[in-house]
């Protein structure tokens, strides 16, 4: 039997029928079309899943839909302005070389988003640390944590180097 589940999807109103044992990422990307979010795992190890539930990074592969009703949910796809221009942590990304092959890149920006909303500016190793629940087989992580650097400059609209 199916339920209807409705939350926040990047800022707009979403309502979809689902079976009730689906994951929020099967809904993600199967019925709502938002395929930025990646299944890496499946078990919650590798972080690539990982979207923005009412502000928390989570592993959208452990997370039951009927969990996210009334949530407020942020996948990668909601980053950007809706011209098209890039956000901080987008940008930061490119022009440090954050992403290699990309698959991880979805759920690493968005822990690191997570991180910048808590802590506007955090040291190297308070990066790293949020960074454990998501794996890169590519980068070796001194890219990524440039990249996380430099958009907490560009966050608080500092100049950076």
């Amino acid at each position: 039997m199916k339920v209807e589940v409705g939350f926040r999807l990047n800022g707009y109103e979403v309502r979809a029928e689902v079976e009730p044992h689906l994951r929020l990422l099967d809904v993600l990307r199967d019925t709502l079309g938002e395929t930025g979010t990646k299944e890496g795992c499946g078990e919650g190890e590798c972080g690539a899943c990982t979207v923005l539930v009412d502000g928390a990074a989570i592993n959208s592969c452990l997370f039951p839909v009927c969990e996210a009703a009334g949530t407020s949910v942020m996948t990668v796809e909601g980053l950007a302005e809706a011209n098209g221009a890039l956000s901080p942590i987008q940008r930061a990304f490119l022009d440090h070389g954050g992403a290699q092959c990309g698959f991880c890149t979805p759920g690493i920006v968005m822990a690191g988003v997570a991180l910048l909303a808590e802590n506007p500016n955090p040291s190297d190793a308070e990066i790293r640390y949020s960074l454990t629940g998501n794996l890169c087989r590519c980068t070796g992580y001194v890219q990524i944590v440039a990249a996380i650097r430099a958009a907490a400059v560009a966050t608080r609209g500092e100049r950076g180097d």
